[in-house]
């Protein structure tokens, strides 16, 4: 298989579903003037030979989008169907009226299900004027295509909650996983660049911890890792920085990078 060149990445949002700061707390994290611990919910841009994609549209989607001045949008691949990746469907809206077609959407049988639950307007027959304009590609674990770009879904575990990573080229972006098996680790081997969710210091029961997050990425061995979908419990971004492994990276919102 032909491998995807000239990836650029954006990290649109690094925090987890309440977002850094959260509402109403006043811990350090929360209240620190630096803009790297400030984190809209996670997502990221990937530009790979000519496309433009966006992996998850949560609730910060519109804000996202105008933070980075995107113009056009290629399609949109959502690891799972919870709130924080999911809820600014409605926004591709203004993308439908620019580019005068639906938006390309990937996602797996349960996660369209949800899709045309939550937004059910978007599929009635009432024509109403405005809605969202959206084709539902079906994907399961098995490589797909987005015009010649391969993608290659990742299965882990959010908790119980069967999501997906995606894969493309060297690049592996991970998010609400707790467990993956040893067979779809496989799918990790020889990248450039893992990114990969890391909630807090302390376990949790859907997501990985830092510990975890760093066994990951000594198992599969990437060149660079970042570390994304962070709490305010993880802690400050340069206290915690400092004690990561010399190829372990926090990211941070509007981060840039290029494999």
């Amino acid at each position: 298989m032909e491998e995807s060149n000239n990836i650029r990445l954006e990290f649109l949002g690094t925090g987890t579903s309440q977002g850094v700061p959260v509402v109403a707390c006043d811990c350090p994290v929360c209240l620190s003037d630096n803009e790297k611990d400030k984190r809209l919910r996670a997502s990221v841009l990937i530009e790979v030979n000519g496309l433009k994609l966006v992996v998850d549209a949560g609730p910060d989607f519109r804000q996202q989008m105008l933070r980075v001045g995107l113009r056009r949008l290629d399609g949109i691949l959502l690891t799972h169907e919870h709130t924080d990746h999911i809820f600014g469907l409605d926004d591709i809206r203004a993308f439908n009226w620019v580019q005068h077609h639906p938006m390309d959407i990937y996602a797996e049988a349960r996660v369209q299900e949800s899709i045309r639950r939550i937004f059910n307007y978007v599929f009635s027959q009432s024509g109403y004027p405005g809605i969202p304009q959206m084709n539902l590609h079906l994907i399961d674990n098995s490589v797909f295509f987005i015009d010649s770009v391969p993608v290659i879904p990742v299965r882990g575990y959010h908790h119980q909650l069967p999501v997906y990573g995606f894969r493309i080229g060297k690049l592996a972006y991970l998010t609400d996983i707790k467990t993956i098996e040893d067979h779809e680790k496989e799918k990790l081997v020889d990248l450039d660049l893992l990114i990969v969710n890391a909630l807090r210091i302390e376990k949790h029961v859907s997501h990985f911890n830092l510990e975890e997050a760093i066994q990951l990425i000594r198992e599969v061995k990437p060149k660079k890792a970042f570390l994304t979908h962070i709490s305010h419990m993880m802690g400050l971004h340069d206290d915690v920085q400092r004690d990561l492994p010399v190829n372990v990276f926090l990211a941070y919102d509007g981060l840039c990078l290029t494999i």
